[in-house]
């Protein structure tokens, strides 16, 4: 007699305590951790240095975002915490597991409280390992890689099993000595299916797979006990908060005062010194082209940056901000505010493709281009375009060499600053997509003032129908030189 056990239910809860592994929540510890190296490299000197010579003060945000430095600063203090509060909430997820009160830690930090806790984090945090995060961030991305290899390979050897037992499918023999002989038939067909050279390659491959993804649980996260994990990126997440107060403190309203245990760089000189300066002349402007008058009238008039888009705000207004997402929320007026910032990016993008294949002589490849490009148009904007070609047509003037060049040079110059503008803004919204290729990459990040979100949208519209028509001009000029060349 066979006696069943009784069912017992399947404990499917993960892990938890300090000693235990982080398992399959490694990935999850892995994306804050490289998010966290990422606001790490972002917040190095060489970078800081960047935003403050190369980003706010570039001919294109100057011209379409703001000319006001403290503005600008603030939208960059702002990306950066919301995107510290973002990590800094997986790892106090993390640190329920093991009896780490790091949520209580980090709102301390922000709120400027003492908190005999916040001692040890930030002393060590401003020695962050950041050479021991990139080798578990690299290995846990290794791992993700290999373990879905590691399943294709499983999977391929499902399916050759089960091909092996479905020659044999069809109706079961009554007889017992049929059943026999099916069963011994079966038997060799398996064995001969698992003997043969496919199968014999396939379970080699798996048995080195398998290897390897053990090989690098032990390397990776995966492996490390959640006390050692979230006490790693807490230190870091600490040290992080702590240098965003000491660059932006000075400048920013909201921010805690430094930590005593935060030393003061040389960088909070060279911005206080930015917010002093001028801003200079920048050489952008989306003027109306002139057509007919010559060349030397083709090229856009060089203006002085305009006025900001949103100045200083009133005092006591931003005394204590609590919402930081708030302050990235773009405005109505602006590209961002109308949901258009990837669409204009993408548009922008395929003219410059479109001048690259003109002067390459693609001309097949660019007429392909330019409808594609024409059909991301939104409603508006298409209207623009052939209401100006319309004006054109109705007094064409002489289509002569000068005039296309001119409007060449004047294309070229609005998108010297129009372009990486629309790259960068690409690049952004590629960033904060939680793709498998974007999610372990701790570089330093795109910011979004550097991006067509902030634009001010009458302007953008302006300098992307000049760029179209202009480019349809020389387009047309183009296709007719062609002709009459092979006519003579």
């Amino acid at each position: 007699m066979v006696v069943q056990k009784p069912w017992l239910p399947v404990d499917l809860r993960l892990p938890a305590g300090p000693q235990a592994s982080l398992g399959i929540l490694a990935f999850e510890a892995a994306a804050a951790m490289s998010k966290l190296l990422s606001l790490h490299r972002s917040l190095s000197d060489q970078e800081v240095s960047r935003l403050r010579s190369d980003a706010m003060r570039s001919p294109g945000v100057a011209y379409l975002n703001s000319t006001d430095q403290a503005f600008l600063l603030r939208l960059a203090c702002a990306e950066l915490v919301v995107s510290l509060d973002a990590a800094a909430a997986a790892v106090a997820r993390l640190g329920l597991r093991c009896g780490l009160d790091f949520g209580g830690v980090y709102a301390c930090l922000k709120a400027g409280a003492p908190d005999a806790r916040l001692d040890p984090l930030v002393a060590k945090g401003l020695r962050v390992k950041a050479k021991k995060m990139e080798r578990l961030v690299a290995a846990t991305a290794k791992l993700c890689s290999e373990m879905e290899a590691l399943d294709e390979l499983e999977s391929a050897e499902r399916k050759m099993s089960v091909r092996g037992w479905s020659r044999l499918s069809g109706p079961i023999p009554q007889h017992p000595q049929a059943a026999a002989a099916a069963a011994a038939a079966a038997q060799q067909q398996q064995q001969l299916a698992g003997d043969s050279p496919g199968a014999e390659s396939l379970q080699q491959e798996l048995k080195t797979q398998q290897l390897k993804v053990k090989r690098l649980k032990e390397e990776s996260l995966w492996n490390q006990s959640y006390k050692k994990a979230v006490g790693l990126m807490a230190r870091a997440a600490c040290a992080v908060f702590v240098r965003i107060c000491s660059i932006f403190g000075p400048f920013v309203p909201g921010l805690p005062p430094p930590l005593p245990s935060a030393t003061t760089d040389s960088v909070q000189t060279r911005l206080s010194k930015l917010l002093h300066l001028r801003s200079g002349k920048a050489k952008a402007s989306s003027g109306p082209i002139t057509r007919r008058d010559g060349p030397s009238r083709v090229h856009p008039p060089v203006t002085s940056n305009s006025c900001p888009i949103i100045g200083r705000p009133p005092p006591g207004q931003h005394k204590s901000p609590t919402n930081w997402r708030k302050l990235l929320d773009a405005l109505p007026s602006t590209v961002g505010g109308a949901g258009l910032d990837q669409q204009y990016a993408n548009v922008i993008v395929s003219a410059e493709e479109l001048l690259r294949m003109e002067a390459e002589g693609r001309q097949e490849e660019a007429a392909a281009e330019r409808a594609e490009m024409y059909e991301m148009l939104p409603a508006k904007l298409r209207a623009a375009v052939r209401s100006k070609l319309r004006e054109w047509w109705r007094d064409p003037g002489p289509l002569d060499e000068a005039l296309a060049r001119g409007w060449k040079d004047a294309v070229d110059r609005i998108m010297a600053w129009l372009g990486p503008m629309a790259r960068d803004t690409v690049q952004w919204q590629a960033e904060r997509n939680m793709d498998r290729t974007r999610r372990f990459d701790g570089a330093p990040r795109v910011y979004v003032l550097q991006t067509l979100r902030w634009a001010d949208k009458d302007k953008a519209d302006a300098a992307i129908v000049e760029v179209l028509v202009a480019l349809s001009c020389i387009c047309w000029y183009e296709e007719r030189r062609r002709g009459s060349v092979r006519r003579g």
